[in-house]
């Protein structure tokens, strides 16, 4: 005689509330029982902590292509990107540092010259390619045509220069600068912004939007071969009586070259978009905040003589002191541009002082001929014509 038996019901068919898996949930909809084996390799599978059982899936690290990228910036992007598992490939003439990261397994170095073509480059793919070097917006539109289905983001280091109008308030909406002839190739104080602006216009329309214009201000820190604001803290350390330009409570912004590039490889590990001032530090620092951290660093005594902005334009020696504006009249806002969008994508900024330090211990290993050349400030034979001519100044009726 057969003996049939009752379904399972739905009590005994019912998974553990602790199987989380889109199997048993099937099989709870089916009705079904899981057959001892699966239920407890599901319940074993739930029970893993998520970083454990994430492994099983890795994600391929990020691919970042760097044109230029051996002198001062671009360094710090490639250091930076390498700390977050990116994979690099270097594109250089072999011209600047020609050694830099040879050697390194994660970065591929592929000698070319942007201005000759990209045919070394054909045929790879990256998740981004970051332009150092692009002055003239005819090296943007040869580049991005041919990279633009290579990759998905192309990252142009501008500048803040690239505004109209400084002596106005200034965010990421502001005018930008034009200029008569878009194809001019020379380089003065009055192209540089322009061009830059239409590199960025160039980036962002053959990109289709996929673009990420930085506009940095003054970037300083190791690396720095302009010697802008290196002057500052070697002139502290020579002591005695220092010129100073301005006010004591004269605006100065200044990025850390690695600060900006641990940003930029931040915004290109998530993808985003747009036209970010990159200026720093979270508020204007003032001339005496970066010389009382000076001469912190340097360790030294020194005096300060401040020649106010209405002397130096009189006297012509408003342009001989590198890094300061005044913050009036033309570029009464150079120095105050606003960063908070930047900040808020997680813009961040070391402690002045160990930029200083940091900066110092890099001077210190240039070789003794590069250090007997400073390549911004004024000489101290220039320095003291300067005071004697401005101690007259104050001794007249």
């Amino acid at each position: 005689m057969t003996v049939r038996t009752s379904p399972p019901s739905v009590a005994t068919q019912q998974p553990s509330r602790t199987d989380c898996s889109a199997t048993a949930m099937v099989q709870r909809m089916a009705n079904r029982p899981l057959s001892p084996s699966r239920r407890a390799f599901l319940l074993a599978s739930c029970s893993l902590p998520f970083a454990v059982r994430a492994q099983a899936t890795p994600v391929a690290p990020k691919r970042l292509l760097v044109l230029g990228g051996t002198g001062f910036i671009g360094p710090h992007i490639i250091d930076a990107a390498l700390r977050r598992g990116f994979v690099v490939t270097l594109f250089h003439r072999g011209k600047t540092n020609p050694t830099l990261f040879e050697g390194n397994p994660k970065v591929e170095r592929i000698l070319g010259d942007r201005n000759v073509g990209f045919e070394a480059l054909a045929g790879k793919k990256w998740d981004a390619v970051v332009d150092t070097s692009a002055y003239f917006p005819r090296q943007i539109e040869q580049s991005a045509k041919a990279l633009k289905d290579s990759v998905k983001q192309y990252v142009f280091v501008s500048s803040v220069s690239v505004y109209k109008d400084p002596g106005k308030p200034l965010d990421e909406s502001a005018p930008v600068g034009t200029i008569a002839d878009p194809t001019i190739e020379k380089i003065t104080e009055g192209s540089y912004g322009p061009l830059k602006a239409l590199c960025e216009q160039a980036a962002t329309r053959i990109m289709e939007g996929r673009a990420l214009n930085v506009r940095p201000g003054y970037i300083i820190g190791p690396r720095d071969g302009s010697d802008r604001f290196t002057y500052y803290l070697l002139r502290t350390q020579r002591g005695g009586e220092m010129v100073v330009p301005g006010d004591p409570n004269d605006p100065i912004q200044v990025i850390d070259g690695r600060d900006l590039g641990d940003w930029i490889v931040k915004m290109v590990a998530q993808n985003t978009n747009g036209v970010f001032n990159a200026v720093g530090p979270t508020k204007p620092l003032t001339m005496q905040e970066v010389l009382a951290a000076c001469k912190q660093v340097a360790k030294t005594e020194v005096r300060h003589t401040f020649l106010n902005a209405d002397y130096l334009r009189k006297n012509n020696l408003h342009e001989e002191f590198p890094i300061w504006s005044p913050p009036s009249g033309d570029t009464a806002y150079f120095h105050r541009v606003p960063n908070a969008k930047a900040v808020a994508q997680g813009l961040t900024f070391r402690p002045l002082a160990e930029t200083l330090t940091d900066t110092l211990a890099w001077w210190k290993s240039l070789p003794p001929e590069r250090q007997a050349k400073p390549r911004a400030g004024i000489t101290a034979d220039k320095e003291a014509e300067i005071l004697r001519a401005y101690r007259a100044s104050l001794a007249k009726p």
